[in-house]
């Protein structure tokens, strides 16, 4: 099958779900109306509350929400075959993933800003609210830990594997430049257009340079993984509790261009390369390999549909939208485009690596730890069909991952800070709602998981559980979306509203993801490992215990519909 003809009936398939069914949502479902006043405007603060442009927002939000998920998942959910990976993310994207981040969007902007955990207290009672806040506090500081131990891989010299020590310095740079960017747009009030010419143009330099210029020690002091890992949560503890002006929304904004570039480029490497897909259309003979289902629908978690969505719109993005109706594009599109970076991605491991791909994906395990040279690795091949250097495809490529990574980083950070100051508020606990003292409690769970070991079953020597927690964070990721559609789903019971397009996907998704976490369950039993044991059995309980507490209110007597606050 040659790749331009899958891409070009995805990019079909996501055009007209967005005429179609966005705008039925955005009518029927979700109304919005640019006549109510967004909590930018009414919250506004200077700090968290502060209306941008319609590009930037975007630019924020789907630099937030993409980071390495939508490039990791399908390299690794390839090994099932294309056509199962490819469905899952178009289908799973235009019906749930975009369905998902819009109704979330919608639900916290008509409630001052409010987190899916805060609202579920309105619709379920303090008790769902307790349940869904530590819920989200204990998946976003695992999906985070994961985080680091990549970027953390990707940035220290090493033996084996893809380590791009050439991105560290594009990557600094681009924090210089949002920081400076920040400054000039909202303090002097200079044009964004120049200004984001001007950084756009210098982060590509960088990028260039940084092949020239890689970075593995400072002063004679060797940056290893670990040293990466302690650097990394300083940054995000700085960048957390920074404005969103300053340095979240310009970087964001800046990083999104580089990845926008990057996904032309794999696009027109599609386009005059003629690359054959050379996966198998389906695979269910590699050795190791789980079922696919529901494994599938965890393995490929970001690519069509995340948990962390929910928390990124309606704990940062709902913040800065200046208007209403930019909740279509930025929600429901923000998602659509996650899932055409998500079907390039999938391209690329399948079409890229040519005659490599059944020595790469000969087993699951294979396949799960080389997941990202992989990609790094097809997606080069594909770049430089377009006449560029393979060295310098395969670095760009690299830092593009690198810099969505970081993104991410620091906004889940700043969201695990958010849930722990309303966790503090619900449960009457002052010391938690400090802004720094909750930040650094964030940054520390994060970094638990970041540093945590285990001893290698074959010599005993203790190493990271990054690829362990890889599948847990899959799982207790799109689990956390299943509860996000559970609330929302109440809320528009609440209001009268069509309940359908968000029932339906959160059934689907609470039946894959409590499967998913029922076989992982066996097999931590079965290694012994009572560390990641004892974690899934926690997120099983706090999730049974919300459906519990959510299935009540929906087979209740329908309450009094909930007034929406404009305000």
């Amino acid at each position: 099958m040659n790749s331009l003809l899958v891409l070009a009936g995805s990019l079909l398939l996501f055009a007209v779900a967005y005429r179609v069914y966005g705008r039925y949502l955005a009518t029927k479902v979700f109304p919005l109306d640019d006549r109510r006043p967004t909590p930018a405007h009414t919250q506004r603060d200077g700090r968290d509350f502060v209306p941008a442009p319609p590009l930037m927002v975007f630019g924020h939000h789907f630099a937030s929400i993409a980071g390495l998920g939508p490039l990791l998942g399908p390299a690794i959910a390839i090994i099932w075959g294309w056509v199962p990976a490819l469905l899952w993310i178009v289908i799973g994207s235009i019906l749930v993933g975009a369905v998902h981040d819009l109704g979330c969007l919608y639900s916290s902007i008509r409630n001052r800003a409010r987190t899916v955990a805060d609202l579920a207290r309105d619709v379920a009672g303090q008790q769902a609210r307790i349940l869904f806040l530590l819920f989200g506090i204990f998946a976003i500081g695992l999906a985070m830990g994961v985080f680091v131990i990549n970027i953390a891989s990707l940035f220290a010299p090493g033996k084996e594997g893809v380590h791009v020590s050439e991105a560290v310095l594009p990557s600094a740079i681009l924090i210089v430049l949002a920081l400076a960017m920040g400054v000039l747009f909202y303090r002097y009030r200079l044009p964004l257009g120049w200004m984001t010419a001007i950084g756009v143009v210098l982060s590509l330099y960088f990028v260039w340079l940084g092949v020239r210029m890689p970075i593995t020690a400072i002063g004679g002091w060797e940056l290893t993984p670990d040293r990466w890992t302690y650097l990394l949560l300083v940054y995000a503890f700085i960048a957390s509790v920074s404005p969103v002006w300053l340095l979240l929304q310009p970087r964001d904004y800046l990083n999104s261009f580089q990845l926008f570039l990057g996904m032309g480029l794999l696009f027109a490497g599609v386009l005059v390369g003629g690359f054959e897909i050379t996966a198998p259309a389906v695979n269910l003979s590699a050795s190791g390999l789980p079922p696919l289902f529901p494994m599938l629908f965890i393995t490929i978690a970001c690519g069509a549909v995340s948990g962390f969505h929910s928390l990124v719109a309606s704990g940062t993005t709902s913040r800065q939208l200046d208007k209403e109706s930019h909740a279509l594009p930025v929600g429901y599109g923000g998602m659509l485009t996650e899932g055409v970076l998500a079907v390039l991605a999938l391209l690329a491991v399948g079409a890229g690596l040519g005659t490599e791909w059944g020595a790469r994906y000969s087993d699951w395990l294979a396949a799960g730890k080389g997941a990202l040279s992989n990609f790094v690795q097809g997606a080069g091949t594909v770049v430089s069909a377009v006449g560029i250097p393979l060295d310098v495809a395969k670095v760009f490529v690299a830092t593009v991952a690198v810099g969505f990574a970081l993104t991410t980083l620091d906004t889940g950070a700043r969201l695990v800070r958010y849930n722990l100051q309303e966790l503090g508020r619900a449960c009457n606990l002052r010391f938690l709602e400090n802004a720094y003292l909750a930040t650094a409690l964030a940054v520390g769970l994060i970094g638990f998981f970041a540093l945590l070991k285990a001893p290698d079953p074959v010599t005993g020597q203790m190493r990271s559980v990054g690829a362990i927690l890889w599948q847990l964070f899959g799982a207790s990721n799109q689990l956390l979306a299943g509860l996000a559609l559970l609330v929302v789903t109440l809320y528009l019971r609440a209001l009268g509203r069509p309940t359908l397009p968000t029932a339906i996907p959160m059934v689907f998704m609470l039946a894959a993801t409590l499967t998913a976490l029922g076989l992982s369950l066996r097999d931590f039993w079965n290694q012994g490992n009572w560390v990641l044991f004892g974690f899934t059995i926690g997120i099983l309980m706090l999730a049974l215990w919300l459906v519990v507490v959510g299935a009540r209110q929906m087979i209740g007597r329908l309450p009094a519909p909930l007034p929406e606050e404009g305000t």
